[in-house]
């Protein structure tokens, strides 16, 4: 006999439980909460409270700027007046714009301008680009020991003061240097480039380039540590060499860095190393040797022509503004940034 089964009443699917308006349905991601922290807006104290730490570390170098760049600024009223120490600023007297009609009919002043101009320049040539070379050269050294080596070695230059990188540079290149002596012995004409007016530019560029060329280079090599290693991983693969890969992608991700320290270069151009050069200022003559810091110095402190000194001063630093301005500018032509962003 044939046992048939009694259809099953199907039961009705689970309805949903009554979700409030706006909540999201089930198995959808949830937003995350946002706190009451969140909402509310941190005061200055709190600020101050959170970011001690931060700022106890930016505090000496605060400090360093407000009191040697800051504070002196009022100073340059000494430019417009005929400053006597002992009168002070205020019952010295007015002069206007002689201190800069005296150093500008001054033969001195356009030597010692030439000269500033001469080695500014070569050090833009010659001194600037060596960092960027190093850093490259560097960064292209695969073993770690030998590239802490090398770092080491071209970094200890700076750490030297100019006393001892001008000794150096006597006993090898002075009249009576290594160098010297040995054209002497070989029958040569005996030259010392540390006592020739005419290549005292080069000299000085030479002797910047030992001793800061090694340390110029650690930006650079921050900037190149920025890049992203897959840029050159997909490179390579598209059959890229190195040195497609170094001007498609290395050269390009260290632009901004270059155009920027390129800037702030241009505003402490015409501060070509006070130290260095007077240390080595009378070898060469002060037709030769001077320069705009070192006519400061003879022309302020020495004999006592405050005025006119703080004159140069501030031509100095107008000149150096204007070249900010105009190589930031520039570089916004040319689509960087610069010192400072464009407006957009």
């Amino acid at each position: 006999m044939a046992v048939t089964s009694a259809p099953v009443a199907s039961r009705p699917a689970p309805s949903a439980p009554d979700l409030p308006q706006n909540t999201p349905p089930p198995g959808a991601p949830r937003r995350p909460r946002r706190g009451r922290r969140a909402d509310t807006k941190l005061s200055f104290r709190a600020h101050l409270r959170r970011d001690r730490m931060m700022l106890l570390m930016v505090l000496p170098g605060f400090l360093y700027f407000v009191v040697f760049h800051w504070l002196p600024i009022p100073g340059n009223i000494i430019a417009f007046e005929d400053y006597q120490p002992y009168l002070g600023f205020f019952d010295s007297v007015w002069v206007g714009l002689d201190n800069f009609a005296i150093a500008f009919t001054d033969p001195a002043f356009w030597y010692a301008l030439r000269n500033t101009l001469v080695i500014t320049l070569m050090q833009l040539v010659l001194f600037f680009p060596v960092p960027i070379m190093l850093a490259l050269l560097l960064n292209s050294i695969m073993s770690p020991g030998l590239k802490k080596f090398v770092q080491s070695v071209i970094y200890l230059p700076h750490f030297l003061g100019w006393v001892i990188i001008i000794s150096i540079f006597t006993q090898i290149l002075g009249p009576t240097g290594a160098i010297p002596n040995l054209l002497d012995s070989m029958g040569l004409p005996r030259i010392s480039p540390m006592t020739n007016p005419e290549t005292f530019p080069l000299l000085v560029t030479l002797q910047t380039i030992w001793k800061d060329a090694g340390w110029g280079t650690i930006m650079f090599l921050a900037a190149l540590a920025s890049i992203d290693e897959e840029l050159y991983e997909a490179a390579a693969v598209d059959g890229a060499g190195p040195w497609r890969r170094m001007w498609a992608i290395t050269i390009p991700g260290i632009m901004p860095i270059v155009i920027l320290l390129l800037i702030l270069n241009l505003g402490t151009a015409l501060s070509v190393g006070f130290e260095q050069i007077i240390l080595q200022r009378n070898n060469v003559g002060a037709e030769a040797g001077e320069v705009l810091d070192t006519y400061v110095y003879f022309h302020g402190i020495v004999d006592g022509q405050w005025g006119t000194a703080a004159a140069v001063g501030l031509v100095k630093g107008v000149v150096g503004l204007f070249l900010v301005l105009g190589a930031n500018k520039l570089a916004h032509m040319f689509g960087q940034d610069g010192v400072y962003s464009r407006d957009r």
